[in-house]
């Protein structure tokens, strides 16, 4: 399997008048296609920035980050990017926001957007305005944007944190089955365990400020998964106990 996603003493220092802020320390971390990466750490590790470096939004670093082994100077059509907000823009209908997304060789290729919008459920919405879609929907549209420029790599930073339990839980669901028909490479930035855990198939653990890479764990568990059960819960004793450093796990499952 080739690296999609080559990172090599990567450091970033933000600089302001008064003082320089080391937000990331000596990162590396190889990504291989078709991988989905779970990117866990608490707040002000660096998590979103280092995803913002490898999508191009962040140029200016010390170190290497090489996507499908081209240096990241820019933003790239092969690189999806999704917000924790949809950022839709509101006079515009659901297909309309797709179509403002496409390059111009694709922007009037009406079955390229109305083909992504099937794959998130959303099709009947075509017509629709962001005010007349619940959350949960509107993220949808974002991942259908994303999708339509057909990305080699999508990168999601904290995509579901405003959504009410059920809704984040139906998709996460969704992104897996994406995830598993389009085979591209994903990774998503979060501070919840479980979402980490039933996401990814590497769990990569950042300490805090200044960001570094704790551990990388593997996730070795049966597809399609389940949420609750022994094999679950002793991953995620694992890595509460990594992210935390602690030996003391302050809640209690059943299996």
């Amino acid at each position: 399997m080739e690296n999609i996603v080559e990172i090599k003493h990567l450091t970033k220092i933000f600089k302001s008048k008064n003082k320089e802020t080391i937000a990331l320390s000596d990162i590396n971390l190889t990504i291989g296609e078709g991988k989905f990466i779970s990117i866990i750490g608490g707040s002000g590790c660096g998590k979103s920035t280092l995803l913002r470096i490898i999508g191009g939004l962040e140029t200016k670093y010390n170190g290497t980050v090489l996507v499908d082994g081209k240096k990241v100077e820019h933003a790239s059509r092969q690189t999806g990017f999704i917000f924790q907000d949809h950022r839709l823009l509101p006079w515009l209908s659901v297909k309309e926001n797709i179509r403002f997304g496409l390059p111009k060789e694709l922007k009037n290729n009406d079955e390229l957007i109305m083909e992504n919008l099937k794959i998130v459920g959303l099709e009947k919405f075509a017509a629709s305005y962001p005010k007349e879609l619940s959350g949960g929907m509107a993220q949808r549209v974002a991942i259908a944007r994303a999708l339509a420029n057909k990305p080699k790599l999508l990168l999601l930073d904290e995509p579901f944190g405003a959504l009410d339990a059920m809704t984040k839980m139906r998709l996460q669901d969704e992104l897996l089955k994406i995830w598993e028909k389009e085979k591209i490479t994903m990774i998503i930035v979060t501070h919840d365990i479980d979402e980490a855990i039933y996401l990814g198939n590497e769990i990569v653990v950042m300490t805090p400020h200044p960001g570094k890479i704790k551990r990388i764990k593997q996730v070795e568990l049966e597809t399609p998964r389940s949420r609750v059960g022994a094999s679950f819960n002793m991953v995620k004793e694992q890595v509460y106990r990594d992210f935390f450093d602690t030996e003391e796990i302050p809640f209690v499952y059943s299996i």
